[in-house]
Parts: C-alpha cells; sequence; structure tokens
C-alpha cells in the first residue's frame, strides 16, 4: 500500500479521537492500528514516520512513533535506544 494511502487512513483515524484531547487521541489513535492494521502497513507507516511523516497530522505521529515495532520495541522520544514493550 502507498505511503499516502497510509498517510490518509492514519489522519482518518486522528480525526476520529481528536475530541478527546491530545494525550487520549494519541493513545487511541497507537491502540488503533496497533490493533487492527496488518503488521507491513504498521511498518510502512513508521518507516513513513521515521523519515520525516510527511503529511501526518501532529497527533498521529506521535502515536506511529510510539507504535510498538515488529520485535516488541517501542521507540523512545528524542532518540537513544528503543525499549522493549512489555
Amino acid at each position: 500500500m502507498s505511503p499516502d494511502k497510509l498517510v490518509y487512513m492514519a489522519n482518518q483515524i486522528g480525526k476520529f479521537f481528536a475530541h478527546q484531547g491530545e494525550a487520549k487521541a494519541v493513545a487511541g489513535i497507537a491502540d488503533h492500528i496497533a490493533k487492527f492494521w496488518d503488521p507491513r502497513m504498521r511498518a510502512a507507516i513508521q518507516a513513513h514516520a521515521a523519515s520525516g511523516g510527511a503529511g501526518l497530522d501532529p497527533p498521529v505521529l506521535q502515536a506511529v512513533m510510539i507504535l510498538p515495532t515488529a520485535g516488541g520495541e517501542v521507540p523512545r522520544r528524542g532518540g537513544g535506544e528503543p525499549t522493549r514493550s512489555l
């Protein structure tokens, strides 16, 4: 699936959660993507976010950045080594 389509889909999810306030929206977006997106889709949107995340709304970008990777790692804010999710 193209990055443009994934960005569109992720931003639509973000619009659904936007009324909950930023912190809850970010958590809701991340939870939805983790539960319902195919692992290949998650990996593609994470790669897009890692390369700058062009087109992703700010809360969506934050949500994608906290998603666990295929190896179960959660990226740290501000760089550094990723941590294992529980």
